[in-house]
């Protein structure tokens, strides 16, 4: 796949079979819109082309933007949507002149202009231009005029549920990690750095590695304890991981700490993925150190049957 990192490097491509949107998450609606553009562009012995926008249009345009996290970094929305097969990624720098392009402006200058689409295929719901004003009507009115077809992909539903990623965003705020993968059609995971921390678990028999996240962007679940998979050095191990404030020995910052099943190294400063399996249950405060490590006991007896299955 070629990544273009903004306009200038592309040129208008002899048969291109478009899609835009912000695809946080690559979940399985946008899973759908892919398999169907990377067919259409086979098919017409074209090539497909993704049009995609970073950062995320709602920190731009919304009064909620320090608010929104997101279910996947740039380069984790890269690697998946290279996984998808598609042949031409461009990343849009997300600006507020670009957001005040109105949908005609869109089309003839981008689509038209800078891709030479010839045909575009868009989900159920895609809105583009000036305050959403554009979408598969509008074009579908237009495509003699404009010289390429467009196509609507239906929506995707999993257990009579739209898939989108506003829903995942809050089921993972909500410790729904099951109905997040569900929706996602992979593990929900967090990638980032092991740094010291106070230590506190090897001296109870639990040590942990501390996560920091690499991109302050992407979304961490709500706090609790959770099996997990973890990913280190091409290597998975089980795990038990707890996202919180560590009540019991007065905390003071959110924490994400693994204790990994059967692994006894020193790790600090390398890097980890962390794939969610299970919400176990909530973060509680205890009193005193043994009645947390009984509990310890009972989360890992716990962790363990979960990622047995």
């Amino acid at each position: 796949m070629i990544v273009h990192h903004g306009l200038d490097d592309i040129s208008p491509l002899p048969n291109a079979i478009v899609t835009s949107g912000t695809f946080d998450g690559v979940h399985r609606g946008h899973q759908k819109i892919l398999s169907r553009l990377t067919e259409v562009a086979q098919s017409s012995g074209g090539e497909s082309v993704l049009i995609t926008y970073w950062p995320h249009p709602r920190t731009v345009v919304s009064n909620d933007s320090q608010n929104l996290k997101l279910l996947t970094t740039l380069d984790e929305k890269i690697d998946l949507i290279e996984q998808a097969g598609v042949s031409h990624l461009v990343v849009i720098p997300f600006t507020r002149s670009f957001s005040e392009l109105t949908s005609e402006q869109y089309i003839r200058q981008i689509l038209i202009d800078k891709i030479g689409t010839k045909k575009l295929v868009i989900g159920y719901d895609h809105r583009f231009g000036r305050d959403r004003e554009g979408g598969f009507d509008y074009i579908q009115e237009h495509q003699s005029e404009y010289g390429f077809e467009v196509e609507e992909i239906p929506r995707q539903d999993v257990e009579a549920v739209g898939v989108s990623s506003s829903k995942i965003r809050t089921a993972l705020q909500e410790g729904n990690v099951h109905t997040a993968n569900r929706f996602l059609g992979r593990q929900y995971n967090l990638t980032g750095t092991i740094v010291k921390g106070r230590q506190l678990g090897r001296t109870i028999g639990y040590p942990t590695a501390n996560l920091q996240v690499d991109d302050p962007v992407k979304l961490v679940p709500a706090n609790g304890v959770y099996a997990v998979d973890v990913v280190y050095a091409g290597q998975t191990y089980g795990g038990m991981l707890n996202i919180g404030f560590r009540p019991t020995v007065a905390g003071t910052h959110q924490t994400i700490e693994t204790y990994i099943f059967d692994f006894n190294k020193d790790i600090y400063g390398e890097h980890m993925t962390l794939k969610f399996r299970e919400y176990l249950r909530p973060e509680v405060k205890f009193d005193g150190l043994p009645a947390l490590v009984n509990q310890l006991k009972l989360d890992e007896e716990s962790a363990r049957a979960v990622l047995r299955n």
